[in-house]
Order: structure tokens, then C-alpha cells, then sequence
């Protein structure tokens, strides 16, 4: 019988230490002379679990991702989500590119680890409402409601780096692109700006809770540039729930179709030539895709059914940044009101009447008169002093 395989060595090593030859203990234990040899190598350490089995796993795994890129994968894509962006892998690749996190996973990788984390979860098939009444905006006609939202960072072959501002018309689907290098300040205002040179000013934007659209949770009560911007030419902005992406539906789809149909598609050589290519993608869109929603109508096809007529900028130079403050008009919030019945209007609370807990409430911000109107249905339930800053 065979004694314990860490006796065995103990007493191998012994026998080697008090004079007796390696070949003849080799043999009388039916092992080979480098196993001899080897637990004696281990023995001259002076470990005291020398004698121990010790895991045959290699100290250096090649194609493990470190623990603190997986932990930073997870952090990036909480981020992402919480703040209502794409949180796909090659979303999450561009963010952990931009923080320098290095090694760099691939889009496979990062993949891997969502699956084994559990963060795979997305919604699938149609919105399923929670059966409360929405306050979706009216849409009818032309320019009567545009959404908005920012893609990027983008990344074409070449390479090229820059975010696109994509803007469509809610009612013929028409659609502006406009590819900034950075979002802040001047760049906004001139995409903004050159997309309604191109679709006309609507009655009204809608836009999520981007910072660069409202302006700081430090001073909410700021105005943005984008609510600045849109006040100085009649536009009213409405900014959709948190974390709800799906109520900017048409221009979420459309995003969609641009990253297959563009970004997977063009390769230009630097930035100055990605404006015309955007251009020329937009140009198509609008005039030769088809939309079963439009009746098989191109969205220029429809514009032109409809016979609405357009209103546009009267100077063709955009505002210089800073924007002054408005003095009059209109910016609107959709909420859901939770238990706690409290009214976030970008870090900023305030507590509702009972009546609003589970319900989709507008916050409607009257700059004028320095009023927050909240209405539930269209009906008033509260109001606070509001002055800006």
C-alpha cells in the first residue's frame, strides 16, 4: 500500500540527506531519479509546506483579463446606462480607450465579461408602458417636434474621432447630421444652427438629460446652451425622463440606421472630410429611404405632401458662445414621480402632492415670471418660485 503522497516525499528527501544514493531511493520508491530531484530542490528552500501539492496552474495567464479592467468594464457600463447612452462592448471600448485603461480589451472580451457578470440585460421586442399615462408631444406636422441626441465618441476607419449631433423630424423623418469634434460650447451651437439652416426651426426639441444640453447639476437652474439657444428662436425644449432612452424613440431607431449604414460603411482620411460624407449620407436618407410609417414616402416625399411651410433663422452666422440669458419662455421636464414623490429637476428636488406618486408629471420651467409649474395631465398640481440664475 502506498503511503501519503506528502510522506512519501518527506521520507524520499531523508533518505537523500542521510547518504543513501538518489538512483537506489529512486527505484525502491518506484519513482524517476528528476522526481528525486525536484522534491529535494524543494526541500533546500526551507519552506516548511514544501512537501505540500501545490496547484499546477501557470503564474502568468496571457489570455486572463486582469481583475481591475473587468472591475473598470462593469463601472464603465453602470456609467453609460445611468446616464442613458449606448453600454454596448464597443461603446464601452471607446470609454475605456478614452481613460487610457490599459490592456485594452477587445470588443470580444468586453462582451465576455457583460455575459459573465450578468449585464447583458437589454429590452426586447416592443415598450411595454407601465401603464400610466405619457405626455408624449404632439407631432403632426413638419418641424412640429424634433428629437435630438448626441452619438459618439464616434470612430471611423482612417482613424477618425468626433460625435455626431443627430437631429430628426419627428413627423416626415427627415434627419440632420452634423459631426462635431468636441460637444461643448461653440461646436453645439454651429451643428445646432446648421441643422435647422437644413430642417427649418421647429415648435419644439426634445433631448434627454445630456449635460451639454441642460448645462450643470452644479447650477441647474442655469439654462444650458441648448435651452438658451432654442428660447432665443421661439423653440421650446422638453427634456425626457431619466433613464428612459425609449422616449426619444425616432431618433434612438435612427441612430441605429446610421451606425450601420455610415459608420460601418465610410472611411475618410481626416475631419475636414467628414462633413461632406455625413452630408452626402444625410442627403440619401432623406431622399431616397422609405418608411413604412410614412405610407412607403421618402421623408422629402412626405415634407412636400404635407404643404407645411417652413420657418428658418433670420441670420445665417450662428450665435456666439456665451449665449445670453433669456428673458422669456418656455423649457419643459417629464418625470416619473416615484414613493418618495420627489420632482429631480437635474439634482435639484422638490416634493410633490400625493396625487403625483407613480405618475408622469411636466415640470414646466416659465422663464418670465421665475415660476415651476408641474402638471399632472395637463392639470396643474403645484407650483414653486423659481428664479434663475
Amino acid at each position: 500500500m502506498r503511503m501519503h503522497p506528502e510522506a512519501e516525499r518527506r521520507r524520499a528527501v531523508a533518505r537523500v540527506q542521510a547518504g543513501e544514493p538518489i538512483t537506489a531511493v529512486a527505484a525502491s520508491l518506484g519513482r524517476s531519479r528528476q522526481w528525486v530531484y525536484s522534491w529535494l530542490a524543494r526541500a533546500t528552500v526551507g519552506e516548511v509546506t514544501w512537501a505540500a501539492d501545490r496547484s499546477h496552474r501557470p503564474a502568468h495567464l496571457p489570455r486572463v483579463t486582469p481583475v481591475d479592467v473587468v472591475a473598470a468594464v462593469r463601472l464603465i457600463r453602470l456609467e453609460l446606462y445611468n446616464a442613458d447612452l449606448f453600454c454596448g462592448a464597443q461603446n464601452i471600448r471607446w470609454r475605456l480607450e478614452e481613460l487610457a485603461v490599459t490592456p485594452l480589451p477587445s470588443v470580444r472580451t468586453i462582451n465576455r465579461i457583460l455575459g459573465r457578470e450578468g449585464l447583458t440585460h437589454r429590452r426586447t421586442g416592443r415598450y411595454v408602458p407601465k401603464g400610466k399615462a405619457y405626455p408624449a408631444l404632439p407631432a403632426a406636422r413638419a418641424n412640429q417636434v424634433h428629437q435630438l441626441d448626441y452619438v459618439g465618441p464616434c470612430y471611423l476607419r482612417g482613424p477618425v474621432r468626433f460625435w455626431s449631433l443627430n437631429t430628426v423630424d419627428v413627423a416626415t423623418i427627415r434627419c440632420a447630421t452634423e459631426p462635431v469634434e468636441r460637444r461643448a460650447g461653440q461646436a453645439t451651437v454651429n451643428a445646432l444652427w446648421a441643422t435647422w439652416h437644413r430642417l427649418g426651426l421647429p415648435e419644439a426639441v426634445q433631448a434627454d438629460n445630456e449635460m451639454v444640453f441642460y448645462g450643470s447639476p452644479a447650477h441647474p437652474r442655469g439654462m444650458g446652451l441648448l435651452i438658451r439657444l432654442c428660447l432665443g428662436q421661439g423653440i421650446e425644449p422638453w427634456f425626457i425622463p431619466f433613464r428612459e432612452p425609449w422616449r426619444n424613440g425616432v431618433v434612438e431607431k435612427f441612430n441605429d440606421h446610421y451606425e450601420a449604414k455610415f459608420l460601418a460603411r465610410v472611411t475618410v482620411a481626416d475631419f475636414p472630410a467628414l462633413g461632406p460624407a455625413s452630408l452626402g449620407f444625410e442627403q440619401r436618407h432623406n431622399s431616397r429611404y422609405r418608411y413604412s410609417r410614412l405610407g412607403g414616402q421618402t421623408p422629402l416625399t412626405a415634407l412636400q405632401r404635407q404643404g407645411h411651410p417652413l420657418r428658418f433663422a433670420a441670420q445665417e452666422a450662428p450665435p456666439e458662445a456665451p449665449l445670453p440669458k433669456p428673458e422669456t419662455g418656455r423649457y419643459h421636464l417629464v418625470r416619473f414621480i416615484r414613493s418618495n414623490r420627489q420632482l429631480d429637476v437635474w439634482g435639484e428636488r422638490f416634493l410633490l402632492p400625493p396625487e403625483a406618486q407613480y405618475e408622469y408629471v411636466v415640470a414646466t420651467v416659465d422663464v418670465e415670471h421665475q415660476q415651476l409649474l408641474v402638471t399632472l395631465q395637463g392639470d396643474p398640481i403645484d407650483q414653486f418660485p423659481y428664479r434663475l440664475r
